[in-house]
């Protein structure tokens, strides 16, 4: 089974990773049809260990393999350059589609905060957006790393190592979008769909990622760096916040060097 995966062209791989996050997305969003809720102490866990997930692969898997690529394809002294670029366009590209995009963030505290361009959309309609958009980069980030195992450019352990963790951090991405759906007032099959679909765009965006890279190898470390910061944004924006707020702050930040420690783990022992 592992050799047959690692015979495929690196745009299967990353297509099948995406199933893969989106899988797990789903059978955390089941937990809906067992729980009535999730409390605010797990939520707070749940978001701080995404974070730490997240901000670790943003280094070992997308910042550092961006970096060690340029070296090795002739940039010298600027090898830094396509990091930094990449890097400050992820994350200016997420900031504009936060202000674009009319989402809903429902903080730990309970305070709802709709953000982008003035909507009449039901809050269940916008909070379904905002995980969508954040998933948009997790998909993107698997695809690169799969399209620069194909180039390369870094160890196809690590682009599995970086798959596994994003869906680690799926799996109470899920329950955490399913479960305030369900408290709305929505019935569970409903809010079940809802969770599960909005980990869909990981598959598309992984195949374009890796379609992207594969095809126009020169923008490969620029695309790898962008995936981190859009990422990082999505960490610092989102996550973090969610997880410092309703008095769980220091059992959210242990959480965080957990999920930090076990990316970091799988991405250096793997790759």
């Amino acid at each position: 089974m592992v050799d047959w995966f690692l015979s495929l062209n690196p745009i299967w791989q990353a297509t099948l990773a995406g199933v893969f996050t989106w899988l797990m997305t789903a059978l955390g969003s089941s937990l809906v049809f067992l729980f009535h809720e999730v409390n605010d102490k797990l939520l707070a866990i749940m978001n701080g260990f995404a974070a730490g997930v997240m901000f670790a692969a943003s280094y070992w898997s997308l910042l550092a393999p961006s970096i060690d690529f340029a070296e090795q394809n002739g940039y010298g002294i600027w090898s830094f350059v396509p990091a930094l670029v990449g890097f400050l366009v992820g994350g200016l590209f997420l900031r504009i589609v936060d202000s674009v995009v009319p989402h809903l963030h429902k903080r730990t505290s309970g305070v709802e905060e709709t953000e982008g361009v003035a909507s009449s959309l039901s809050s269940t309609t916008l909070l379904f957006l905002a995980v969508t958009i954040h998933n948009i980069p997790e998909g993107l980030a698997i695809g690169v790393a799969f399209g620069a195992a194909g180039q390369g450019a870094s160890a196809i352990t690590s682009a599995l190592g970086l798959a596994l963790g994003i869906g680690l951090q799926n799996f109470p991405e899920g329950a955490a979008l399913s479960m305030p759906i369900r408290a709305e007032g929505s019935t569970k099959g409903h809010a079940f769909n809802m969770g599960q679909s909005s980990a869909l765009f990981e598959i598309i965006s992984a195949t374009i990622g890796a379609w992207l890279v594969t095809q126009i190898t020169v923008i490969l470390p620029y695309a790898l760096a962008f995936a981190a910061g859009a990422m990082v944004f999505v960490c610092v924006e989102e996550l973090i916040p969610n997880s410092q707020t309703n008095g769980h702050s220091e059992v959210a930040t242990m959480a965080f060097v957990i999920g930090f420690a076990i990316m970091m783990t799988l991405d250096v022992a793997l790759g």
